[in-house]
């Protein structure tokens, strides 16, 4: 079985990169290759689902990597394929031959890939890797129309942000390290952690969790991420990318329960993030943006339930939001390629041209907003029976969160039902089928999702997720939340977006995304570029000019070396040779070849040398 799980990550990765390297060559069967691998690995997903393997194999010294399926991995492998499998299906329709679809598909491989080995990941080194790359493709996909400036700078704006959250991943890491009690960096070992050190390790945690997951403070870069293409926004947003900051608070639920302050912090932060990010759905007239924002809200009850020790409800609510999301992108995705708009006041009669899309799009919307007796409803319970537990305020934040979801899915439903003007003669075409199968398939997902919320099938999910026993909900619960539900998205139905009229300010301030982005920009990004100006200044006058000045210091001293000492050691030099010279000649003058005169002077020095004997005596 552990061939299965190398094969796991692999089969997409490997095929992914083939795709992306080859390029515009591979673009005639680049859509079959990675819809079949897709299907492949929805195969293996389920096959290793079953057997849990585990598998390890040697990076550094100490610190292997390592790769494992239990039962949170296990339906996370399994959701994340299908998704992939049934997105990269739409595509082929949706892309086109005149696109670089060899490019996209590879991409698309890549990023799945990345995201199994991230929920498959059993120590940091392995996690870190597979989260870099996940950002890395995400940034590539979200800026495939790269020659358009504003998609690359929505792709920069995507990247930078969760980049930036995602130091607190290493943060993490080396005070794990420095912990000594998780020197393998196992993911399960970090609650073992103590004092100062678990504490950085929780907030470490936290802080690239809510940047992957597009939570308050950082949702900002998941609406500029919406300048991607619709299948893009389907896979990324949905079951990969923004619900891995949630997996991961999931899955290390037992770090934040240990670190004392970690669990409420972040339960807070969900459902404060369910609210507040649900009103801006609300205020969104773009129906990408609206699904974006909801996106946002719909996570923040996953992040609840981590923060609340509530797993299995956050879990279930992650795979039921898979196929509504995804659902959801999909058939605007469909409509903007059909109608070639995405605006909501543009949109109304397209669930009436598209009879297939308009009421798949109607499940995926009545399941976000919760209405019974769809998947999203009863999980949503599920994880607030956990937070009633915890605080009957946080229980409460939630099921205001869950009324906000159902005024802007009715929102939603309400353009796209009511009649198309008749001015509007934009011509009706038929989804094709590779675009109508996943459609479908999704929306029978939404609703077959509804059994895992109830016992017996809730049980078995509890055992295979494992830990702690997790507190049921109550009937008055499931009743209470689908009347709400249904009254509230009945109440929009009617009286339509004019009873959702607010103050202008408000209006404003929530469409903009509360400003975040300019916040962000006038608190971090352009002090940063200030201080990068002004030490470009400094560099340019004070480093660069003092440089400069030692060249030039450095260049007179040669000149006057040049012109003082050398003079002096020439002259030494030739004075030294001057005199060996003189020298030679006085000792070259006794030297005549007669012998009367070597007579003489050999009288002559014994004649010295007596004197010189005598007066030392």
């Amino acid at each position: 079985m552990s061939a299965l799980l190398w094969a796991l990550v692999a089969l997409p990765l490997t095929a992914g990169t083939l795709l992306a390297v080859v390029g515009r060559p591979a673009d005639r069967y680049a859509p079959m290759a990675a819809v079949g691998t897709a299907v492949a690995a929805l195969g293996l997903a389920v096959a290793v689902a079953f057997e849990h393997p585990r598998v390890e194999a040697p990076l550094l010294e100490g610190l292997p990597a390592g790769l494992a399926v239990d039962g949170l991995s296990g339906l996370m492998a399994v959701t994340v394929t299908a998704v992939t499998a049934a997105v990269l299906l739409f595509s082929v329709a949706d892309i086109g031959p005149g696109e670089a679809r060899a490019r996209f598909f590879g991409l698309m491989l890549l990023f799945g890939g990345a995201m199994l080995t991230t929920v498959t990941a059993t120590t940091l080194p392995v996690l870190l890797m597979a989260w870099e790359v996940m950002g890395a493709t995400s940034w590539a996909l979200i800026g495939y129309w790269w020659r358009d400036p504003e998609r690359g700078a929505a792709a920069n704006t995507a990247f930078l942000t969760t980049r930036a959250a995602d130091l607190g991943l290493y943060l993490a890491a080396g005070a794990a390290l420095a912990s000594g009690q998780a020197g393998s960096l196992a993911l399960d070992d970090l609650p073992d952690a103590t004092g100062t050190w678990s504490t950085v390790i929780t907030a470490g945690v936290i802080a690239a969790a809510f940047g992957k997951s597009a939570q308050l403070p950082f949702s900002f870069w998941l609406s500029r991420a919406m300048q991607g293409p619709s299948p893009v926004s389907a896979l990324l947003h949905s079951a990969t990318m923004v619900v891995a900051g949630a997996y991961l608070l999931l899955r290390l639920e037992p770090l934040l329960e240990q670190s004392g302050w970690g669990g409420p912090v972040v339960a807070w932060t969900g459902a404060v993030t369910a609210v507040v990010l649900g009103l801006v759905a609300v205020a969104q007239s773009d129906l990408k943006q609206l699904l974006a924002a909801s996106t946002c809200a719909q996570i923040g009850f996953m992040v609840l339930a981590a923060g609340a020790g509530a797993v299995t409800g956050g879990t279930l609510q992650l795979i039921a939001h898979a196929a509504a999301k995804s659902l959801a992108f999909l058939v605007a995705g469909a409509w903007l390629t059909s109608l070639g708009a995405k605006a909501l006041p543009a949109l109304r009669g397209a669930a009436r041209r598209h009879r297939t899309a308009g009421v798949t799009f109607t499940v995926a919307a009545l399941a976000l907003a919760g209405v019974p007796p769809l998947s999203l409803w009863a999980a949503k319970d599920v994880l607030l029976a956990g937070a009633l537990e915890d605080h009957m305020a946080l229980y409460l934040a939630g099921l205001a969160g869950a009324v906000i979801s159902a005024v802007y899915s009715a929102k939603a439903l309400w353009f796209v039902w009511q009649p198309a003007s008749a001015t509007d003669d934009r011509t009706e075409e038929p989804l094709p089928y590779a675009t109508r199968l996943p459609l479908v398939t999704l929306a029978v997902a939404c609703a077959a999702l509804t059994v895992t919320s109830f016992p017996p099938a809730r049980n078995t999910v509890e055992r295979v997720l494992g830990g702690a026993p997790q507190p049921a909900p109550s009937a008055w619960e499931f009743a209470l939340s689908g009347a709400l539900a249904v009254a509230v998205s009945a109440a929009v139905w009617i009286r339509g977006p004019h009873l959702l009229a607010l103050p202008g300010r408000i209006t404003a301030l929530a469409s903009e995304w509360l400003r975040l982005e300019t916040a962000a920009r006038t608190l971090l990004v352009h002090p940063v570029l200030r201080l990068a100006d002004a030490l470009a200044v400094f560099d340019d006058r004070v480093l660069d000019r003092a440089v400069e000045g030692t060249a030039r210091g450095s260049v007179r001293l040669a000149r006057w070396t040049d012109a003082r000492a050398e003079r002096l050691v020439d002259g030494t030099v030739e004075g030294v040779a001057g005199g060996a010279r003189a020298l030679g000649r006085w000792a070259r003058r006794p030297q005549t070849g007669q012998l009367h005169q070597y007579l003489a002077q050999a009288v002559a020095a014994f004649t010295v040398l007596a004197v010189v004997l005598v007066l030392v005596r």
